[in-house]
């Protein structure tokens, strides 16, 4: 009987012992998933998601490539800002607050600055107007500035609609 009796305890203290491992390799497998980078990703994403509501720009969802820019020296007076398409607007209001006036010699550019003052020559004519950046766009894929219909008119573009031109940054 003794003999059954230690068989007994022994079966016990393996079914025991069984479970004790079970529970530490349990604890062990919620203790990896919680820090595997699959779990860290996933708590990045839900900031980047964020991130992406709070933009303070629309510009830059519109416009996923960048407009190429030419740098020149600080020395020189003039930056090559863009070659592409231009095109001219009406709107109400701008961006930077001011009221729109079609007479005055403004335009729209996707990211520079408010104030800075744009040459915008047509490559085909030659002619040539300054403006002055005070809003925001186009919002059309292909074309790198809009310029308000008194620009336009002086680059003679009124009756074609669009013109290919390059865009100097004057200081």
């Amino acid at each position: 009987m003794s003999r059954f009796a230690s068989a007994e305890t022994a079966r016990i203290s393996l079914a025991t012992s069984g479970r004790l491992l079970l529970a530490v390799i349990a604890a062990a497998s919620l203790a990896a998933c919680a820090q595997s980078p699959v779990g860290r990703q996933k708590a990045d994403l839900g900031t980047s998601r964020q991130a992406v509501v709070e933009r303070p720009h629309r510009v830059a969802a519109l416009h996923p490539r960048p407009i190429s820019r030419v740098r020149v020296p600080d020395g020189d007076a003039k930056q090559t800002a863009a070659h592409g398409v231009a095109s001219f607007y009406s709107d109400t209001e701008t961006a930077s607050g001011e009221k729109f006036d079609k007479n005055e010699l403004t335009a729209a550019h996707p990211s520079l600055p408010f104030g800075t003052r744009l040459r915008v020559t047509d490559v085909s004519s030659g002619r040539f107007v300054t403006v002055r950046v005070n809003d925001r766009g186009p919002f059309v894929r292909g074309r790198v500035v809009d310029i308000s219909p008194s620009a336009a008119e002086a680059l003679g573009m009124v009756d074609k609609g669009l013109a290919n031109v390059r865009l100097d940054v004057v200081r």
